[in-house]
Protein backbone atom coordinates (compact mmCIF):
# COMPACT_ATOMS: atom_id res chain seq x y z
CA UNK A 1 0.00 0.00 0.00
CA UNK A 2 1.31 3.47 -0.89
CA UNK A 3 2.01 5.61 2.16
CA UNK A 4 1.80 9.38 1.64
CA UNK A 5 4.56 11.72 2.70
CA UNK A 6 3.70 14.53 5.09
CA UNK A 7 4.03 18.27 4.55
CA UNK A 8 4.25 20.52 7.61
CA UNK A 9 1.67 23.28 7.03
CA UNK A 10 3.24 26.62 8.01
CA UNK A 11 5.73 24.57 10.00
CA UNK A 12 4.72 22.70 13.17
CA UNK A 13 1.80 25.09 13.62
CA UNK A 14 -0.19 22.96 16.06
CA UNK A 15 2.51 23.47 18.68
CA UNK A 16 4.41 26.59 17.60
CA UNK A 17 3.51 29.96 16.06
CA UNK A 18 2.89 29.54 12.35
CA UNK A 19 5.40 30.53 9.70
CA UNK A 20 8.22 31.05 12.21
CA UNK A 21 11.75 29.74 12.06
CA UNK A 22 11.06 28.00 15.35
CA UNK A 23 8.05 26.13 13.97
CA UNK A 24 9.65 25.33 10.61
CA UNK A 25 12.79 24.02 12.24
CA UNK A 26 10.78 21.94 14.73
CA UNK A 27 8.96 20.32 11.80
CA UNK A 28 12.21 19.55 10.00
CA UNK A 29 13.82 18.16 13.14
CA UNK A 30 10.79 15.93 13.70
CA UNK A 31 11.52 14.30 10.34
CA UNK A 32 9.37 16.27 7.87
CA UNK A 33 10.52 15.79 4.30
CA UNK A 34 8.42 18.78 3.23
CA UNK A 35 7.57 22.05 4.95
CA UNK A 36 5.30 24.79 3.63
CA UNK A 37 5.42 28.51 4.31
CA UNK A 38 3.56 31.58 3.05
CA UNK A 39 5.26 34.72 1.75
CA UNK A 40 4.23 38.31 1.21
CA UNK A 41 6.35 41.03 -0.43
CA UNK A 42 6.91 44.03 1.83
CA UNK A 43 7.47 47.72 1.09
CA UNK A 44 11.19 47.14 0.45
CA UNK A 45 10.53 44.38 -2.07
CA UNK A 46 11.71 41.70 0.37
CA UNK A 47 9.76 38.54 1.12
CA UNK A 48 8.34 38.15 4.60
CA UNK A 49 7.17 34.73 5.79
CA UNK A 50 3.58 35.63 6.61
CA UNK A 51 0.14 34.26 5.75
CA UNK A 52 -1.98 37.39 6.22
CA UNK A 53 -1.33 40.75 4.59
CA UNK A 54 -1.02 42.39 8.01
CA UNK A 55 0.42 41.56 11.42
CA UNK A 56 -2.75 41.83 13.50
CA UNK A 57 -3.35 38.12 14.09
CA UNK A 58 0.25 36.97 14.40
CA UNK A 59 1.86 39.97 16.16
CA UNK A 60 -1.10 41.90 17.57
CA UNK A 61 -0.13 44.91 15.45
CA UNK A 62 -2.48 46.62 12.99
CA UNK A 63 0.20 47.10 10.36
CA UNK A 64 -0.01 46.22 6.67
CA UNK A 65 2.95 44.24 5.37
CA UNK A 66 2.76 46.37 2.22
CA UNK A 67 3.43 49.53 4.25
CA UNK A 68 6.23 48.03 6.33
CA UNK A 69 9.89 47.94 5.38
CA UNK A 70 12.19 45.08 6.31
CA UNK A 71 13.58 46.83 9.40
CA UNK A 72 10.06 47.52 10.69
CA UNK A 73 9.00 43.93 10.04
CA UNK A 74 12.06 42.59 11.84
CA UNK A 75 11.20 44.60 14.95
CA UNK A 76 7.88 42.77 15.38
CA UNK A 77 7.24 39.54 17.26
CA UNK A 78 4.94 37.04 15.52
CA UNK A 79 4.31 34.90 18.60
CA UNK A 80 0.54 34.60 17.96
CA UNK A 81 -0.62 36.21 21.22
CA UNK A 82 -4.23 35.04 20.92
CA UNK A 83 -3.26 31.37 20.59
CA UNK A 84 -0.13 31.24 22.73
CA UNK A 85 -0.10 34.32 24.95
CA UNK A 86 3.51 35.23 25.67
CA UNK A 87 4.83 31.65 25.60
CA UNK A 88 6.86 32.27 22.44
CA UNK A 89 7.57 35.98 22.85
CA UNK A 90 9.69 37.31 21.28
CA UNK A 91 9.44 35.50 17.95
CA UNK A 92 11.07 37.44 15.12
CA UNK A 93 9.36 37.81 11.77
CA UNK A 94 11.25 35.49 9.41
CA UNK A 95 12.42 36.58 6.01
CA UNK A 96 12.26 34.03 3.20
CA UNK A 97 16.04 34.15 2.84
CA UNK A 98 16.34 32.90 6.43
CA UNK A 99 14.11 29.94 5.61
CA UNK A 100 16.26 29.13 2.57
CA UNK A 101 19.35 29.32 4.77
CA UNK A 102 17.68 26.94 7.23
CA UNK A 103 16.95 24.45 4.44
CA UNK A 104 20.68 24.16 3.72
CA UNK A 105 20.97 22.21 6.97
CA UNK A 106 18.23 19.79 5.92
CA UNK A 107 19.34 18.83 2.40
CA UNK A 108 16.90 15.90 2.12
CA UNK A 109 13.90 18.15 2.70
CA UNK A 110 11.95 20.51 0.44
CA UNK A 111 10.21 23.80 1.19
CA UNK A 112 6.97 24.75 -0.54
CA UNK A 113 6.86 28.53 -0.85
CA UNK A 114 3.33 29.88 -1.27
CA UNK A 115 3.19 33.34 -2.79
CA UNK A 116 0.02 34.93 -1.50
CA UNK A 117 -2.58 36.41 -3.81
CA UNK A 118 -2.70 39.65 -1.81
CA UNK A 119 0.92 40.44 -2.73
CA UNK A 120 0.31 39.64 -6.38
CA UNK A 121 -2.72 41.94 -6.43
CA UNK A 122 -0.94 44.74 -4.59
CA UNK A 123 2.45 44.77 -6.32
CA UNK A 124 1.61 43.15 -9.66
CA UNK A 125 2.46 39.76 -11.11
CA UNK A 126 5.76 40.46 -12.87
CA UNK A 127 7.38 42.64 -10.16
CA UNK A 128 6.50 40.10 -7.48
CA UNK A 129 7.30 36.89 -9.32
CA UNK A 130 10.54 38.07 -10.93
CA UNK A 131 11.95 38.96 -7.50
CA UNK A 132 10.72 35.73 -5.95
CA UNK A 133 12.19 33.51 -8.65
CA UNK A 134 15.54 35.28 -8.43
CA UNK A 135 15.63 34.66 -4.68
CA UNK A 136 14.69 30.98 -4.97
CA UNK A 137 16.95 30.14 -7.92
CA UNK A 138 20.11 29.33 -5.90
CA UNK A 139 18.18 26.73 -3.89
CA UNK A 140 15.85 25.61 -6.68
CA UNK A 141 16.44 21.90 -6.01
CA UNK A 142 14.88 22.31 -2.55
CA UNK A 143 11.96 24.56 -3.51
CA UNK A 144 8.48 24.22 -4.95
CA UNK A 145 6.60 27.44 -5.73
CA UNK A 146 2.90 27.15 -4.94
CA UNK A 147 -0.04 29.53 -5.18
CA UNK A 148 -3.78 29.78 -5.65
CA UNK A 149 -3.00 32.20 -8.49
CA UNK A 150 -3.07 30.48 -11.88
CA UNK A 151 -1.22 33.32 -13.61
CA UNK A 152 1.60 33.15 -11.08
CA UNK A 153 2.05 29.45 -11.76
CA UNK A 154 2.04 30.10 -15.49
CA UNK A 155 4.73 32.74 -14.94
CA UNK A 156 6.92 30.23 -13.10
CA UNK A 157 6.50 27.68 -15.87
CA UNK A 158 7.58 30.23 -18.51
CA UNK A 159 10.44 31.88 -16.61
CA UNK A 160 12.18 29.22 -14.54
CA UNK A 161 12.82 25.53 -14.00
CA UNK A 162 11.37 25.61 -10.48
CA UNK A 163 8.72 23.04 -9.65
CA UNK A 164 5.16 24.34 -9.33
CA UNK A 165 2.13 23.48 -7.24
CA UNK A 166 -1.26 24.99 -8.03
CA UNK A 167 -3.72 25.27 -5.14
CA UNK A 168 -7.31 24.84 -6.26
CA UNK A 169 -9.96 27.31 -5.14
CA UNK A 170 -12.55 24.72 -6.15
CA UNK A 171 -12.63 21.11 -7.30
CA UNK A 172 -14.82 21.54 -10.37
CA UNK A 173 -14.84 21.38 -14.16
CA UNK A 174 -13.54 24.94 -14.56
CA UNK A 175 -10.47 24.23 -12.44
CA UNK A 176 -10.00 20.88 -14.14
CA UNK A 177 -9.78 22.65 -17.49
CA UNK A 178 -7.34 25.23 -16.13
CA UNK A 179 -5.23 22.49 -14.57
CA UNK A 180 -5.07 20.71 -17.92
CA UNK A 181 -3.79 23.93 -19.49
CA UNK A 182 -1.26 24.63 -16.74
CA UNK A 183 0.00 21.09 -16.09
CA UNK A 184 1.66 21.95 -12.76
CA UNK A 185 4.07 19.52 -11.14
CA UNK A 186 1.67 19.22 -8.21
CA UNK A 187 -2.05 19.83 -7.69
CA UNK A 188 -3.11 20.91 -4.22
CA UNK A 189 -6.60 20.88 -2.74
CA UNK A 190 -8.42 21.01 0.58
CA UNK A 191 -9.58 17.43 1.08
CA UNK A 192 -13.04 18.64 2.10
CA UNK A 193 -13.62 19.94 -1.45
CA UNK A 194 -13.39 16.42 -2.88
CA UNK A 195 -16.37 14.14 -2.45
CA UNK A 196 -15.66 11.46 0.12
CA UNK A 197 -14.35 8.31 -1.54
CA UNK A 198 -13.75 10.08 -4.86
CA UNK A 199 -10.42 9.67 -6.64
CA UNK A 200 -8.58 12.92 -7.45
CA UNK A 201 -8.37 13.62 -11.18
CA UNK A 202 -6.34 10.73 -12.53
CA UNK A 203 -4.74 12.77 -15.34
CA UNK A 204 -2.45 14.30 -12.74
CA UNK A 205 0.18 12.14 -11.16
CA UNK A 206 1.01 14.19 -8.08
CA UNK A 207 -1.51 15.45 -5.53
CA UNK A 208 -1.30 17.10 -2.13
CA UNK A 209 -4.38 17.30 0.08
CA UNK A 210 -4.73 19.51 3.15
CA UNK A 211 -5.40 20.06 6.07
CA UNK A 212 -5.46 16.58 7.59
CA UNK A 213 -4.59 15.65 11.16
CA UNK A 214 -6.04 12.12 11.18
CA UNK A 215 -3.31 9.60 10.30
CA UNK A 216 -5.78 6.93 9.20
CA UNK A 217 -7.41 9.38 6.78
CA UNK A 218 -3.97 10.27 5.42
CA UNK A 219 -3.17 6.60 4.86
CA UNK A 220 -6.56 6.07 3.16
CA UNK A 221 -5.82 8.90 0.72
CA UNK A 222 -2.39 7.43 0.09
CA UNK A 223 -4.03 4.17 -0.93
CA UNK A 224 -6.05 6.18 -3.48
CA UNK A 225 -2.92 7.66 -5.06
CA UNK A 226 -2.41 10.87 -3.10
CA UNK A 227 1.33 11.39 -2.69
CA UNK A 228 1.42 14.23 -0.15
CA UNK A 229 -0.66 15.12 2.89
CA UNK A 230 -0.34 18.59 4.40
CA UNK A 231 -0.92 18.74 8.13
CA UNK A 232 -0.90 21.31 10.90
CA UNK A 233 0.28 18.70 13.41
CA UNK A 234 3.32 17.04 11.90
CA UNK A 235 4.46 15.74 15.31
CA UNK A 236 1.28 13.83 16.10
CA UNK A 237 1.01 12.46 12.56
CA UNK A 238 4.55 11.12 12.65
CA UNK A 239 3.75 9.09 15.75
CA UNK A 240 1.83 6.71 13.48
CA UNK A 241 4.22 3.85 12.64
CA UNK A 242 3.29 3.69 8.95
CA UNK A 243 3.71 7.43 8.41
CA UNK A 244 6.91 7.48 10.44
CA UNK A 245 8.55 5.19 7.86
CA UNK A 246 8.71 8.02 5.33
CA UNK A 247 10.66 10.62 7.27
CA UNK A 248 13.83 12.44 6.41
CA UNK A 249 16.85 12.13 8.62
CA UNK A 250 17.79 14.76 11.20
CA UNK A 251 20.51 17.29 10.49
CA UNK A 252 23.06 19.07 12.62
CA UNK A 253 21.70 22.59 12.29
CA UNK A 254 23.18 25.35 14.45
CA UNK A 255 21.04 26.89 17.22
CA UNK A 256 18.59 29.61 16.22
CA UNK A 257 19.91 33.11 16.78
CA UNK A 258 16.95 34.79 18.45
Amino acid sequence: MAIPRLVAHRGFMARYPENTLLGLRAALESGACFVECDVQMNADGDFVVLHDDDFLRTAGQSLSVFAAGTAQCSALSVHEPVRFGTAFHPQPVPMLQQVLDLMRHFPQSVVMVEIKEQSLAHWGLEPTMSRLLALLKPRAEQCIVISFDHAAMTYVRHHSALATGWVLHAYDTVHHRLAMELRPDLLICNHLKITSGQMPWEEFGRWMLYDITDPELAIAYGARGVELIETADIGAMLLHPQLRRLTCGPAQAPPLAL
